[in-house]
């Protein structure tokens, strides 16, 4: 059971006792927000800053940045890029991308950043993830994980590098070794579905969502009705989405509305 947190206007009574999150999600590259279909094709979606306010303003519960092609390039996340947009958000900030190191983290934190998701170093160097919860807490750990479907056994392994390189690790073994290394959330990201507006892959999310730290999944959004199914069949703790709010498809605060008249509990 998920710890239960509360704040005073904060409607609480869910399966968890937690209020659903829904986390627009800025996938970067060259200081823009790009969105493909399986992590390839990208295009143009806009400017993070004034997106990122958008956002703020619709009703999202928090804000993911992920410098997608960073650990592909060798290089450290734009951390004057992430200062810029922390410096317009009130919600919870999470920023991934290039990071190999505590330091990195550090760095991030310093810039604005409220949480970092790691995904390749982290599976390159696992002693990353006990170095920072250890110095800064499981609360501000996220471990990314990019999953695709083996259809031979049914399980999911781990993709990294932007869904580039394939590797042989099971990606329910590798969750739960993040947890007991002292990951507080997993971002769990689709390959199959990602960019395909098919609704989210609500058997990898139910798979998932009995793990003891909150699940955020990741991957095929296509709009409100996809997002109820997500929170109760699927029972992730929050959903995170690009492609329909980067392009105007619909807002947070449409999908809320949905989400309030469906019995999910959100904050409006």
């Amino acid at each position: 059971m998920h710890p239960v947190e509360t704040t005073m206007n904060d409607p609480v009574i869910t399966a968890s006792g937690l209020c659903k999150r829904i986390i627009p999600c800025m996938d970067i590259a060259d200081g823009r927000i790009v969105k493909g279909v399986k992590f390839a094709n990208l295009r143009d979606a806009g400017d993070p800053v004034e997106q990122a306010i958008a956002y703020e303003n619709q009703g999202a519960d928090e804000l993911m940045f992920l410098d997608i092609t960073a650990s592909h390039e060798g290089r450290k996340t734009t951390r004057e890029l992430v200062r810029h947009v922390a410096e317009q958000l009130s919600i919870p900030l999470t920023v991934g991308g290039g990071i190999s190191q505590v330091s990195d983290v550090e760095a991030l934190l310093n810039a604005g950043a409220d949480k970092v998701s790691m995904n390749t170093a982290a599976v390159l160097n696992p002693d990353l993830i006990d170095g920072v919860a250890n110095a800064f807490g499981s609360q501000c750990c996220v471990v990314a994980i990019d999953a695709r479907l083996n259809k031979q056994t049914g399980r999911w392994k781990v993709l990294i590098r932007g869904g580039r390189e394939d590797t042989e690790l099971d990606a329910l073994d590798w969750a739960n070794e993040c947890i007991a290394r002292g990951a507080g959330e997993i971002l769990l990201t689709s390959w199959d579905f990602d960019g395909t507006k098919q609704g989210f892959d609500l058997k990898l999310t139910s798979t998932f969502a009995d793990l003891p730290v909150p699940i955020i999944a990741s991957g095929g959004a296509a709009g409100a009705d996809c997002f109820v199914d997500v929170f109760q069949e699927g029972r992730a703790d929050a959903a995170l989405a690009a492609s329909i709010f980067h392009f105007s498809e619909c807002t947070v605060g449409q999908i809320k509305e949905v989400l309030k008249q469906k019995g999910v509990k959100v904050r409006i």
